[in-house]
C-alpha cells in the first residue's frame, strides 16, 4: 500500500505534477504519421492534458500548437493551412510553426498586436510511423539509439490504441512477467506458423512448443530485475524438470515504455502515453530482425480490433470487452478473445481510472513494479532539485544506450544468463540491418 499523496505524485501528469514533469523532460509520441497521410494533414491531439493540433504545413513540414486560437479560442483543427502554419476561420489570425501570430488581417493597419500574440508550440520529429513531440524546458534529449530507431522504416511497424485508464497502471502491466501465464492463459495451442504479428503464438525458445503452452505450464517464474542505462532489465525464468529453464528477458525503458518479444525474430517497444491524468494511448513499434514488416497484414488485423479515427478498441467496458462464458470454461482464461492487447486493457480499465493503490497489496514477483516506482520517485525528487542530467536516458552519452534485448531462450539453467546473451547475438548477426551492440 502506498499513501494517497504518493499514488497522486506517481500519477498525475498536467502541468506543475511530479511526474508530468518528468514525463515532459523526454520525447513522447503525440500520432502516428498515418494519421497525417489524408488529403488535410491536420488533427486534433490530447497529451499530457493539453489540446493540442499537429499538422503538416503545405510544405511538408511538421507543426504543434495550441488547438485554440489565443484570439477568442476558436478550434485551429478547422484553421487554414496557409503560408507554413494554421490561420483560424474566426478573424483571420495567422499561426506559424512556433506558434507565433504573423497576422491580425482584421486589426487597423499597421497594428502591432500580431508580434505580441504566442500560442503554445513544441518541437515535433517524425522517426519509423510516429510523430515525436518534446514538451519540456530547454533542448530536448537526443534519442537513444534503440533498435526501434536504428531499424530501417521498411521493418518497422507502428500502431497504437486507447484505454480508459492512468498511463501508469496501463505501463504497470509490461513489466509484470507472472500475469502471462494466467491473463494471457489458452487452453488450446494454435500452430504458431500461422500467428505472425501476433504475440504469445511463437515457439519457445528453439524448441517446438508452443509459448501458450510453457506460460500455461509454468505460472511461477523467478524474476530477477536489474537497472541498466535504459531502465531496468527484467528476467523471468521458468524452471522445466529437465534441468532447463526458460528464459525471457524484457525491460522497461524509462520512464513509460516497455520493450517485450513478440516473438525472438520480433520485439515490441511500447510507450505508454498520458492524453491525460485519466486516459492514455499506447504507442507500439514492432521491429523485425529478418524481413520486411508485413505493414498491411499487421495493420489489418489491428483495425479488425479497433475503430477510426481514434484508434479505441471495439471491445470494451460498454460492451463487456466481448466476454463470453462459454469460452471462458473451455478457450481462454478471460473468457474475451484472442487479442492479448483486450486482456491487458480490461485488466487495467478494471482498477479504475486511477488505481487506487492505497488498497493494494504487492506480492514477492511484484518486484519490477516495485523497483520502477521507485526509479519514478528518485526521477521527481531530481527534477525538483534541478539535476535533470542525471536522470536516465539524459545525460551525456543517452544517444549511444542501445537495445534493449528482449528474447526468449531454453537451455541449461545453470547457463541462463549466457543463453539468452547468446541467442541475441546469433539473430543480430542474421540480421537484414546493421545491429550489433556495443559491448556492456
Amino acid at each position: 500500500m502506498i499513501s494517497q499523496e504518493l499514488n497522486d505524485r506517481i500519477t498525475r501528469v498536467e502541468q506543475g505534477t511530479g511526474a508530468g514533469a518528468v514525463l515532459r523532460l523526454y520525447w513522447q509520441p503525440a500520432a502516428l504519421s498515418e494519421e497525417l497521410s489524408g488529403p488535410r494533414p491536420v488533427i486534433p491531439v490530447r497529451l499530457m492534458g493539453e489540446d493540442l493540433v499537429l499538422f503538416r504545413d503545405t510544405s511538408g513540414e511538421l507543426g504543434l500548437i495550441g488547438r485554440h486560437c489565443p484570439h477568442r479560442g476558436a478550434d485551429l483543427c478547422y484553421g487554414r493551412r496557409e503560408d507554413g502554419g494554421l490561420r483560424c476561420p474566426f478573424h483571420g489570425w495567422h499561426f506559424d510553426r512556433t506558434g507565433q501570430c504573423v497576422d491580425t488581417p482584421g486589426e487597423p493597419e499597421g497594428s502591432p498586436l500580431a508580434g505580441n500574440i504566442r500560442t503554445t508550440a513544441y518541437p515535433v520529429v517524425e522517426k519509423n510511423g510516429i510523430v515525436w513531440a518534446y514538451m519540456g524546458p530547454g533542448e530536448p534529449p537526443a534519442f537513444p539509439d534503440l533498435d526501434c530507431f536504428r531499424a530501417p522504416e521498411s521493418h518497422v511497424f507502428a500502431f497504437k490504441g486507447l484505454w480508459e485508464c492512468n498511463w501508469l497502471q496501463a505501463m504497470e502491466v509490461g513489466i509484470d512477467p507472472v500475469h502471462a501465464s494466467f491473463l494471457h492463459r489458452f487452453l488450446q495451442d494454435e500452430d504458431p506458423a500461422e500467428s505472425y504479428g501476433k504475440q504469445f503464438r511463437d515457439r519457445a525458445g528453439q524448441t517446438d512448443m508452443p509459448m501458450t503452452q510453457l506460460l500455461r505450464e509454468y505460472p511461477r517464474p523467478e524474476i530477477r530485475g536489474e537497472e541498466t542505462d535504459h531502465g531496468l532489465r527484467l528476467v523471468a525464468l521458468r524452471h522445466m524438470e529437465d534441468g532447463r529453464s526458460h528464459v525471457r528477458v524484457t525491460n522497461q525503458v524509462f520512464p513509460e515504455a516497455i520493450c517485450i518479444p513478440i516473438s525472438n525474430e520480433m520485439p515490441i517497444t511500447q510507450w505508454h502515453v498520458p492524453v491525460d491524468d485519466t486516459h492514455c494511448y499506447w504507442f507500439s513499434m514492432f521491429t523485425s530482425y529478418t524481413d520486411p514488416v508485413n505493414r498491411e497484414l499487421m495493420r489489418e488485423q489491428r483495425l479488425k480490433e479497433h475503430r477510426l479515427p481514434d484508434y479505441a478498441p471495439l471491445k470494451n467496458r460498454r460492451n463487456n470487452y466481448g466476454y463470453d462464458p462459454e469460452e471462458q470454461a473451455r478457450e481462454t482464461y478471460t473468457g474475451m478473445g484472442l487479442d492479448i492487447n483486450v486482456h491487458d486493457q480490461w485488466a487495467v480499465e478494471s482498477m479504475g481510472a486511477i488505481q487506487d493503490r492505497t488498497q493494494e497489496h504487492l506480492g514477492k514477483t511484484d518486484v519490477a513494479i516495485i523497483r520502477y516506482r521507485r526509479m519514478l520517485r528518485a526521477a521527481i525528487d531530481k527534477v525538483e532539485a534541478g539535476e535533470i542530467d542525471d536522470l536516465p536516458l539524459r545525460g551525456a552519452g543517452a544517444e549511444r544506450v542501445q537495445g534493449p534485448v528482449s528474447i526468449d531462450a531454453i537451455g541449461p539453467t545453470d547457463r541462463w544468463d549466457a543463453l539468452w546473451r547468446e541467442a541475441d547475438a546469433h539473430r543480430r548477426a542474421r540480421c537484414d540491418w546493421s545491429a550489433p551492440l556495443a559491448a556492456e
